[in-house]
């Protein structure tokens, strides 16, 4: 199909009908085929009663008892129907209840049977929404009734009836090996899914190359099509006439690009000088959402894409690279978005004021030129000096109200302009300017936010307590006393002491890295919710990546109908209006700058995509943290039989987790490779302990294992303890097991030894 159910559904509400012909234009049904599949849909969810028809136009019709949820299985066959909604219940669902729905599928799920006490709700899927799952890495055989290919995730519990196609004629020749499958029809009644072959990455996944199954097991795309590609050379060519009369113009500020190893020049900045404590800092953002046509080809597949990843390793863009009028480079005019800011020397922001304009960029600097340049000492360097020393004000500043900065590891570098996908604001040492495009993101998410106007706002839940608190409890455990300031509560200010405390450790990296991990992902959310990270809840959106988000593309969109479209004044009869691109605006408006209409179809756009872009976002940083994963586990990989120092990091009734220093990989040594005595689980001091030997694996303990096995593939390390551990307390030994009985005997010839 050309679009999704969910996509779909996303164009209806229950106060307002829809006419096919729009949905063909927002869907991008511009062919009979597609448009007749449309045609079909529209029918079958009319029939199953899920739309309104009136007069050849439809709506949504008011289900109150249908819920939308994502599919999360379990190798053993049960699945959970995850909500959105932070702190929904999770819907248990049996597998005669999943109505072919697999694991990573949006789905509309109906309770059939309430939760109790402790047991979670029962319910049964009723339609699938989106498929998560449109290839899969499986592995080929040869059975009676043909050639199948059985998926690598155990989560995925089918076989797939494989058909040759051109790259692989003959599937005979691909037996046993490992291979990238498209799926070309879903499980239907008794019929298996079908699919094809669409790339053969080796004889397994331990020596697969990496971003082959990085971009297979999480269906990215390398290459544009042939149609996208000439769309952006058609556009482009336009783009290079355009007219700027409607614009500010800007062309006279100095403007220079920076940009760091993988990024996008769609960033540049000016700097000029108003005194002797002042500045004017211009930011300026390549007018991406103002320029894209919407609803066409190009936006279409940026809008299903969602964003770009951006490693050095990998880069995975939104637009085609035809679209060079897009990127701030020199050599021509260039539409933007400015934001010119007054601010003094400590950082302090003092006025801004926002213009749809045309610059016009003189040079363009690597992070590397820089470096350069400030090595001379020379003046050459003096604007570089300038803007840096800005930069770390305006990063001080937010410091002091608690937001949480770190400098990112080699490994967790992310290409993008602002902080991309990290949990917290990561501000790498080479480009130090990523503080001014953060600041440029608060300065116009809060201005939106002030005026009322719906966006998509980004927001970061508070951090689970008890995972804090575990972690705590490690530290505790290696002599480091952190504690929270609240001990019912976790603060921005909590981390940022537990971050600087840990710096003079000599696990300072492990340790920092497993409190980040403690962070929840941000998200957009189309209402102003707090920040965890940046500890605000003044609103913050992303504007400053759109060659990179969908969600900057919308954003603009909805700055440009403000500034074009917004009411300046409160009535037609007022004679005095206010400049809605000014912050002297935010005092003085008290009315709603968007009429009733414009008002409804932006909120009615922000809660349609919300949802999208944080699923697709979801499935963007789980590409990143495997590809971040996989590369380590391939170094542990290569030390199978070695022993290796490492720290517990967890302990559970069935093992303890062990973190490899020399890999900052996990590891699991579980509770039946420890042969030398009885080990009981404790759940609330969170130790594993011997009855007879009296050695205790308790969080924080220092160990010695020995490499097991590896599977890269899953991300999974199989460990032995060698030595380590720590000497139980009389405490420990009185103590009752959790689980009433110990919970692995020793072999027999242990125990007479014993």
């Amino acid at each position: 199909m050309h679009f999704t159910i969910a996509s779909l559904l996303a164009n209806f509400s229950e106060d307002k009908f829809v006419a096919p012909k729009v949905l063909e234009k927002k869907l991008g049904c511009d062919d009979p085929e597609s448009q007749r599949e449309l045609e079909i849909a529209l029918d079958a969810l009319e029939r199953i009663g899920l739309l309104i028809k009136e007069r050849g136009k439809y709506r949504r019709a008011s289900d109150e008892g249908l819920i939308e949820a994502r599919l999360r299985c379990s190798s053993k066959g049960f699945c959970f129907a995850i909500q959105d909604a932070e702190g929904a219940e999770d819907i248990f669902v049996r597998e005669h209840q999943l109505s072919t729905a697999w694991n990573g599928d949006r789905v509309l799920v109906r309770v059939t049977r309430e939760g109790r006490r402790k047991k979670s709700p029962e319910g049964e899927v009723k339609l699938i929404l989106e498929r998560g799952n449109p290839s899969v890495i499986a592995r080929v055989k040869q059975t009676e009734d043909g050639f199948r290919a059985t998926p690598l995730d155990d989560r995925l519990l089918f076989e797939i009836a494989l058909e040759p196609n051109d790259l692989v004629p003959d599937l005979s020749t691909v037996v046993d090996q490992l291979v990238h499958v498209h799926i070309r029809r879903y499980p239907l009644g008794g019929y298996l899914p079908t699919g094809e072959i669409g790339q053969i990455l080796g004889s397994d996944a331990q020596s697969a190359p990496i971003l082959d199954l990085i971009c297979c097991k999480h269906n990215l795309v390398r290459q544009f099509n042939p149609a996208l590609r000439t769309a952006a050379a058609t556009l482009n060519a336009q783009l290079e006439t355009l007219d700027f009369s409607d614009r500010q113009d800007l062309r006279e500020l100095v403007t220079i690009t920076l940009v760091a190893p993988g990024q996008e020049p769609q960033v540049a900045f000016s700097l000029d000088g108003l005194g002797p404590d002042l500045w004017q800092l211009g930011i300026h953002i390549s007018d991406v959402g103002g320029l894209l046509p919407r609803d066409e080809l190009l936006d279409r597949t940026a809008r299903r894409q969602g964003m770009s990843l951006a490693t050095p390793e990998l880069s995975l863009p939104l637009l085609p690279q035809e679209l060079e009028t897009l990127r701030l480079l020199p050599g021509g005019d260039r539409a933007a978005i400015s934001l010119l800011i007054v601010l003094n020397t400590a950082g302090e922001v003092q006025s801004y004021r926002i213009y749809r304009s045309c610059i016009r960029v003189d040079a363009c600097v690597t992070s590397e030129q820089v470096a350069a340049t400030l090595a001379l000492g020379d003046s050459s360097g003096d604007w570089l000096r300038a803007l840096i020393h800005l930069a770390n004000a305006v990063s001080q500043r937010r410091q002091a109200r608690g937001s949480i900065e770190v400098t990112p590891a080699e490994a967790l570098r992310l290409a993008y302009a602002d902080e991309g996908l990290a949990p917290a604001i990561f501000l790498p040492k080479v480009t130090p300017w990523t503080s001014l495009v953060i600041l440029a993101n608060e300065l116009l998410g809060r201005h939106l936010a002030k005026l009322g106007v719906p966006a998509l706002y980004r927001t970061q839940p508070v951090p689970e307590l008890y995972g804090v608190q575990d972690f705590l409890k490690l530290c505790q455990n290696l002599n480091l006393p952190l504690s929270l300031d609240h001990p019912s509560q976790v603060t921005p200010r909590d981390y940022q002491r537990f971050m600087a405390q840990l710096a003079t450790s000599d696990l300072a990296a492990l340790l920092q890295e497993l409190l980040l991990d403690k962070l929840k992902p941000a998200s957009d959310s189309p209402v102003v919710l707090t920040h965890f990270g940046l500890a605000t809840a003044e609103g913050y959106g992303h504007f400053c990546s759109p060659l990179q988000r969908y969600t900057d593309i919308v954003n603009q969109r909805i700055l440009h109908l403000l500034l074009t479209e917004g009411r300046d004044r409160r009535g037609p009869r007022a004679k005095e209006r206010v400049n809605l691109g000014d912050s002297s605006c935010l005092e003085q408006v008290n009315w709603t700058v968007f009429t009733t209409d414009i008002q409804r179809e932006v909120d009615t756009l922000v809660k349609e995509l919300a949802p999208h872009l944080q699923e697709r976002e979801r499935q963007t940083y789980t590409a990143w943290k495997d590809l971040v994963g996989l590369q380590r586990v391939r170094q542990v990989q290569a030390c199978i039989g070695e022993v290796r120092p490492g720290i517990i990091t967890g302990v559970q009734s069935y093992g303890f987790f062990v973190e490899l220093l020399d890999f900052n990989v996990e590891g699991l040594v579980h509770v039946s490779s420890l042969k030398d005595d009885w080990y009981e689980y404790r759940a609330h001091a969170q130790t594993l302990t011997g009855r007879r030997n009296r050695l205790r694996y308790r969080l924080g303990d220092r160990v010695e294992v020995l490499i097991k096995n590896v599977d890269s593939y899953r991300q999974q390390v199989d460990l032995g303890v060698m030595s380590g551990g720590s000497q139980a307390t009389e405490e420990d030994l009185n103590g009752s097991s959790d689980s009433g009985e110990p919970l692995t005997p020793p072999e027999d010839d242990t125990a007479e030894t014993l």
